[in-house]
């Protein structure tokens, strides 16, 4: 039996990055969709939780242009005729194997990342009209902050979508043979081929810590500014 490839997929950055995400998401979730117990004033680590996100996305953005190779949007982002050819393949359950994100992930990924954006930013400007104003509120006017306070209804419901089809997807996966979970505690993939995007893109490790840090810090500065 031949040797199974190993690759380096996730570095330590993004691995922190979706984890503590996928906190602040269910913290943020459990805050609004349930009592908040045992939290005195739920909407308060709510929005506390929509600042974390904030900052994870700004860091989850320029990690996606500056990090490393399998972590770029141009690396796992395909056009419409390879994401359908990628489709038909997998409904024949004959996908090709991908380091990164498979085509149809990869787009999933960029509509996840989209709405928890759009989600995190409009909650800025909202009101519970009792306790808690966002450091926003107000910014654009009460007819503004009516629709954005709607749309920050509506983008939820998608959201739970997203990730019901997200956790659907894992599933699928895990059943092909491919464990997307542990590659994302671990960092490392296994095939036994080489995946049809294989890199072989050196990088500087110091140049990449500098630019994690750089990240870290203005993703670090935009938190700060909105908790305090």
């Amino acid at each position: 039996m031949r040797d199974k490839v190993a690759i380096e997929v996730w570095d330590g950055w993004l691995r922190l990055f979706h984890w503590g995400l996928v906190a602040a998401v269910l913290i943020s979730f459990y805050t609004t969709k349930t009592s908040g117990a045992p939290f005195l004033f739920p909407i308060e680590v709510h929005a506390q939780a929509g600042y974390l996100i904030i900052g994870l996305l700004v860091f989850r953005w320029l990690w996606g242009l500056l990090g490393s190779v399998y972590a770029r949007f141009k690396t796992f982002l395909y056009l419409p005729v390879e994401t359908v050819a990628y489709s038909q393949l997998l409904l024949k359950r004959r996908p090709g194997a991908y380091a990164s994100h498979n085509p149809l992930g990869g787009w999933m990924v960029l509509l996840m990342l989209l709405s928890l954006s759009f989600q995190a930013v409009s909650g800025l400007f909202l009101s519970d009209d009792i306790f808690f104003q966002a450091p926003l509120y107000g910014v654009f006017g009460d007819g503004v902050g009516g629709q954005l306070r709607t749309l920050h209804q509506l983008n939820s419901d998608l959201l739970i979508i997203l990730i019901g089809l997200h956790l659907a997807g894992l599933i699928a996966h895990r059943l092909l043979g491919e464990p997307l979970v542990a590659a994302m505690l671990v960092g490392t993939k296994r095939f036994r081929q080489q995946p049809v995007d294989a890199r072989n893109e050196p990088y500087n490790v110091a140049t990449l810590r500098l630019r994690a840090i750089g990240s870290l810090f203005i993703a670090a500065g935009v938190v700060l500014w909105l908790w305090f």
